[in-house]
C-alpha cells in the first residue's frame, strides 16, 4: 500500500499523504466500511473517486481509526468524536491532517494553467502581477487557492467567500509557510499555513 509521505507538525498534529497506485480490490482489502459508506462508495460513478474514498480509509488506519470513526455534518465536514481531521483528494493523491488539540484543514491541488482564468474569483490578482514567469504564477496561485480551501474547510459552513472573507499573507516559496485569516460576521481568526510541492501537485494545510 502506498503511503507516500508523513509530515509531523507537532506531537499532536500530523499529515499523511497517499499516492493511489492500487486497484479497487486491493484498496478494499484490509478495511471495513459502514453500511452508509458502502452505499456511498457504490454510488460513485468515477473509479478515481472510489479509489480516493478507499485510500482515505487506509490513511485513517495510520491514526488508529477506521471508517466508523468518521462522521459528516450537514455541510459535509468530517468530524471525529475526539480530535480534529480534514480530508482532501486530487487525482491520484489523497491526504488527511489529524490533530488531537487544534482545528485543521488540508487541500491538495494539481498545478494547472486553468487557475490563471479563475484567479480573479478568489484573490486580488494584482498582488501577483510582478511574477513574470507563468509557471511560478501558477504555482503561487495554486498555493493561495489551497490555503483558502484549507481555511474554508476549517470554518466548515457555507456563505464564506474566498475573495471577501479569507485572506492569505504574501509569502516566498522558500519559506514553505505563511499565515491566513478568516474575517466573517464581525469575527477575525488567524491560522498558520504550510505548503509543499511534489510531482506537479501542491499540498497546503492550515491549523
Amino acid at each position: 500500500m502506498a503511503l507516500y509521505k508523513t509530515l509531523t507538525i507537532s506531537s499532536e498534529t500530523k499529515v499523511f499523504i497517499w499516492k493511489i497506485e492500487e486497484s479497487i480490490d486491493e484498496l478494499k482489502a484490509g478495511i471495513t466500511l459502514t453500511t452508509n459508506s458502502e452505499a456511498r462508495l457504490n454510488s460513485m460513478k468515477s473509479e478515481l473517486h472510489q479509489k480516493g474514498f478507499l485510500s482515505i480509509r487506509h490513511l485513517l488506519k495510520e491514526i488508529n481509526l477506521n471508517d466508523a470513526d468518521l462522521e459528516y455534518d450537514e455541510f459535509g465536514k468530517p468530524h471525529l468524536k475526539e480530535g480534529y481531521i480534514s480530508i482532501t483528494h486530487s487525482f491520484n493523491f489523497t491526504a488527511i491532517i489529524h490533530s488531537t488539540d487544534k482545528v485543521v484543514g488540508i487541500d491538495i491541488e494539481k498545478q494547472r494553467d486553468k487557475i490563471l482564468k479563475i484567479a480573479h474569483k478568489f484573490t486580488p490578482i494584482e498582488e501577483y502581477k510582478t511574477i513574470a514567469n507563468v509557471d511560478a504564477l501558477i504555482a503561487k496561485l495554486t498555493i493561495v487557492w489551497g490555503a483558502k480551501e484549507s481555511l474554508y474547510k476549517i470554518y466548515g459552513k457555507k456563505k464564506l467567500l474566498f475573495l471577501h472573507h479569507i485572506y492569505i499573507e504574501d509569502f516566498k516559496f522558500d519559506d514553505s509557510k505563511t499565515t491566513g485569516e478568516i474575517r466573517f460576521n464581525g469575527e477575525q481568526n488567524s491560522y498558520d499555513i504550510e505548503f509543499l510541492e511534489f510531482e506537479g501537485f501542491t499540498c497546503v494545510y492550515a491549523f
